[in-house]
């Protein structure tokens, strides 16, 4: 075999711009002959002989599961996509996505040009299968693994001996070897040695996924070593971070690690901002002060925790470990009591204030994003609706997606209407909203409380900066 350097160039296809800011052009040469190039974007993922291309099913086109099934497919595997919403199987068929993620569109044309994705209702026989699907809570803040059993009972017809079924959706302790029982029940000729059952936790920040899929180190865990090291084998066919090897436990639980430790931090940034409130501090001033010591971070408070991930891991840990979660069952609590002290702050300055109109600037989760999964800003406008006596007027740049999904009880604006009086509660700060929030300090009694940045304390026009941070 010729040892001869290979030099790949720059693909000639123009970029969207959503796609160069997702990856820098380059060109790679690479002195190692065995190393198969497969473009990615402009990335190109490099699969050794050891990670042989396979036909994979995703259970779940969502926010985690329609990335990674476009990543795969560009990494040269052929993937089919399971979605029980016909109208989204159309649509992705046809090359329309239903979530906003910059760069996925782009991947998907890829896709189905090079005809490595279909996206279709039910499962078919494939060598891997991935589950991407929803692990919400139920009454008590108890695991709800109804989507999970679901998706592995939907692959149970196709199974056959060799397969390898990978969790990807963030569960409780021991719910992989749950998985494996339900499938070993269902189909017994299936033992542990014919069809290997593993973790691997997502790791997705909405608004960043496909850089995040190639680049964030995982962690994976099977039933087995071999499952451990099948499932290994998969993930490095296409990502560029380390793929750390495991039990099934172990990677369950250092997802749950990884967002209670955010959600411990965040509750500490909130209970500071509200008692700064308590004592006339200066929130942002004091978080930048004490910041200053060298082994000193503290978060920025806002109005609460949202999401599908943070507000819900801990309970996780909670509900198997109710004696010893103390400390993450206090930090839960402060941050789902920040949403209370927040409504009852804009209650206060609206009466105070006497405003004519109440502005909830932001609804999702976090800034510039569609997603409303678990927003605190939209339990707040909810309850505010429900006791101002003023009207109230939600606003978000993504109001379109959160009238598909479902009915409020507020009206509905995509960007901020000012009027003398109007009191502006910054929930989450949208890069949208530069202008308008500039603009409050040329309105006649105009009140900005900024959640996003302090205590929210009422502040009149003027007071406040125009720039919109990240």
């Amino acid at each position: 075999m010729s040892t001869r350097r290979r030099r790949f160039r720059r693909p000639q296809r123009m970029l969207t711009a959503p796609a160069r800011a997702l990856v820098t052009d380059f060109e790679y040469a690479l002195p190692t002959p065995w190393l198969r190039p497969v473009r990615l974007t402009s990335l190109v993922c490099f699969i050794s002989p050891l990670s042989s291309l396979m036909k994979i099913c995703i259970v779940g086109l969502g926010y985690v599961g329609l990335p990674a099934a476009c990543v795969l497919a560009e990494a040269g595997h052929e993937v089919v996509g399971v979605e029980i919403r016909a109208e989204v199987v159309e649509g992705l068929n046809e090359g329309r996505i239903h979530i906003d993620e910059p760069g996925l569109h782009d991947l998907l044309q890829e896709a189905l040009r090079n005809n490595r994705f279909q996206a279709q209702t039910a499962p078919e026989p494939a060598e891997a299968f991935i589950l991407c699907v929803p692990t919400p809570f139920k009454e008590g803040y108890q695991p709800d693994l109804a989507y999970v059993e679901s998706a592995a009972r939907s692959v149970l017809p196709v199974l056959k001996e060799g397969d390898l079924v990978v969790v990807e959706s963030t569960i409780p302790v021991g719910a992989t070897e749950k998985v494996a029982a339900l499938i070993r029940t269902a189909r017994p000729e299936l033992t542990q040695e014919k069809l290997h059952v593993a973790h691997c936790p997502e790791r997705v920040l909405p608004g960043n996924a496909i850089r995040e899929i190639i680049y964030n180190d995982r962690v994976v865990g099977g039933t087995t070593p071999e499952a451990t090291e099948r499932a290994a084998r998969l993930y490095r066919s296409f990502s560029r971070g380390t793929v750390a090897e495991t039990t099934a436990s172990t990677a369950e639980l250092a997802k749950l690690a990884e967002n209670t430790f955010r959600d411990i931090n965040i509750a500490y940034a909130n209970e500071l901002s509200m008692l700064c409130n308590e004592c006339g501090v200066d929130t942002e001033e004091l978080i930048r002060l004490a910041n200053m010591h060298p082994r000193v971070n503290i978060h920025a408070p806002g109005a609460g925790v949202g999401g599908h991930c943070i507000p819900v891991d801990p309970w996780f840990i909670v509900s198997r470990f109710p004696k010893e979660a103390s400390l993450i069952r206090i930090a839960r609590e402060v941050n789902i009591h920040k949403e209370e002290w927040v409504v009852d702050q804009v209650l206060q300055a609206a009466r105070r204030h006497g405003a004519s109109q109440v502005v909830m600037a932001g609804l999702t989760y976090k800034a510039d994003v569609d997603d409303f999964r678990e927003s605190p800003a939209l339990r707040i406008a909810e309850q505010l609706a429900a006791r101002l006596s003023q009207p109230l007027i939600g606003v978000d740049p993504y109001v379109a997606k959160l009238r598909q999904e479902r009915q409020v009880g507020f009206d509905l604006q995509s960007e901020i209407s000012l009027q003398a009086g109007t009191l502006v509660a910054v929930l989450v700060r949208h890069r949208q909203f530069g202008a308008a929030l500039s603009e409050i300090e040329t309105v006649s009694g105009a009140v900005l409380m900024d959640f996003c940045r302090g205590s929210g304390q009422p502040q009149l026009m003027g007071k406040w900066a125009s720039e919109v941070q990240a």
